[in-house]
């Protein structure tokens, strides 16, 4: 158990979140060692059956706290992740460490060289405590995680182990990756807080790419200023400027509200593929943030977005049977069906296609940015329901799709639970590049709603 001194409680070592913990370490209270101990008895009791992590090494993730701690000692400055263990989506290469994507393709891929985000994370004293599990290729065939809150169920995908370990308190925070719904929908499914940053903010660099112009990074926490404090490292230049330089659009420190927001509550033209719970949670969600002090205002997005989806669809269909046709090529028989039905389909759209459809997409996110620069940000569900009872998918991204598109960034909060206990989300949507405000207008929501389940008991 940890001893907060400031609130007199007392929290088990592995419910820590990122920054307690990395201010514990940082001041001597709490022993890099220890928690990542506290964090592997945590695994060894629940990893069997939630199965987060495609790999782990107790032993190699041991010495690496050892060392850390060792460092502080020696009066060594730390970094503002030193000593913290953190989850990594097995699409992201990792040096010395297998790198498998999802597929038996891969099995035996050890990168020589880390991607940028994972030599970011340790150079603020970070290490990676395990590779978490995705779908293949990050696409919709899943991997053998479950929901940490019903095991029947699935958490998600295609970020399914990030989303599972940081709920399961397996680790404080945890990084993924989003194309359509790969971050939002999973984080939501699982109970945590997931953010996906403005597009290009975080970069790429050493992440198997599926659509390059629909790729992006996210990360997975238990708290808005956790996740803000995360995704602050991954986006900072080595070395790192102070939290809020105006050099940094992601700010490391979420700042309070000065008044309430001001929200459109966006149903989007996918509505209906929502369950009635879900409809009514969020309609609830909507009441309770007005009587929080909040204007809300129910609106449509512009008729254009009626053609969102299909524009997404051809950007990653195409762009994707791009980049996997040679793999196609050589091992379509070790590829899922999903996938060669992606690659098939997407191999038929002509680049005359291809390049109208981007042209549209560059229209629609200058649609976005007039609709949104009448609010604060919008408001809408993260998915179309709880997480289903169906471990041969990971449910349907249709809420996460036009943000993707667009590249705005996203933040879900937990914010209930569905009729089969497991949780429900709100997702909120800002202008970009303005991430520092919608973090703080996401924190100012979580206060809001006050749903406090978010780590498996």
């Amino acid at each position: 158990m940890f001893s907060n001194p400031k609130s007199k409680t007392k929290t088990a070592l592995y419910a820590l979140g990122l920054r307690e913990a990395a201010r514990a370490i940082h001041k001597g209270d709490l022993s890099s060692e220890d928690f990542t101990r506290a964090l592997f008895d945590r695994i060894k009791a629940h990893e069997e059956g939630v199965q987060a992590f495609q790999w782990i090494d107790p032993s190699r993730a041991l010495d690496l706290a050892c060392r850390a701690d060792e460092r502080r000692r020696s009066g060594a400055p730390p970094g503002p992740l030193h000593g913290i263990g953190v989850g990594i989506k097995d699409i992201i290469e990792t040096r010395d460490i297998p790198t498998t994507m999802g597929s038996p393709i891969y099995e035996g891929f050890i990168p020589e060289s880390s991607a940028t985000v994972v030599r970011r994370l340790e150079t603020a004293g970070a290490f990676v405590l395990g590779k978490t599990v995705t779908s293949e290729f990050a696409f919709f065939t899943p991997g053998k995680t479950r929901n940490p809150w019903n095991q029947d169920h699935t958490p998600g995908g295609s970020s399914s182990g990030s989303a599972a370990a940081v709920a399961m308190g397996f680790v404080p925070a945890a990084i993924g990756t989003q194309t359509n719904g790969s971050v939002i929908r999973p984080a939501a499914f699982c109970g945590v807080v997931g953010y996906k940053p403005t597009a290009g903010l975080i970069p790429l660099d050493g992440i198997h790419p599926f659509s390059p112009s629909l790729d992006q990074v996210g990360v997975f926490a238990r708290s808005v200023p956790d996740a803000a404090f995360l995704a602050a490292v991954l986006e900072k230049r080595d070395p790192y400027p102070a939290s809020g330089s105006k050099n940094s659009v992601i700010c490391g420190d979420v700042a309070p509200m000065a008044c309430p927001p001001r929200l459109a509550a966006v149903r989007s033209p996918v509505w209906h593929l929502a369950d009635q719970n879900t409809r009514d949670h969020f309609l609830a969600l909507v009441e309770r943030l007005r009587a929080a002090g909040a204007t809300v205002e129910e609106r449509e997005l512009p008729r254009a977005f009626k053609q969102a989806h299909a524009v997404h669809r051809t950007i990653m269909y195409a762009e994707g049977a791009k980049g996997f046709a040679e793999l196609q090529r050589h091992h379509r028989r070790r590829i899922s069906p999903r996938l060669n039905g992606l690659i098939d389909e997407g191999l038929g759209i002509g680049q005359s296609v291809l390049a109208r459809d981007l042209a549209q997409r560059d229209q629609l996110s200058g649609d976005m940015d007039i609709f949104l620069s009448e609010f604060d940000a919008a408001i809408t569900p993260p998915a179309t329901g709880q997480a289903p009872a169906d471990l041969t998918q990971t449910g349907d991204p249709a809420f996460c799709t036009i943000w993707s598109l667009c590249g705005v960034p996203a933040v879900t909060i937990p914010a209930g639970e569905g009729p089969q206990g497991l949780p429900l989300g709100l997702q909120l949507i800002g202008k970009r590049l303005a991430d520092w405000r919608l973090l703080s207008i996401a924190k100012w929501c979580d206060e809001a709603i006050g749903w406090s389940k978010r780590i498996v008991s």
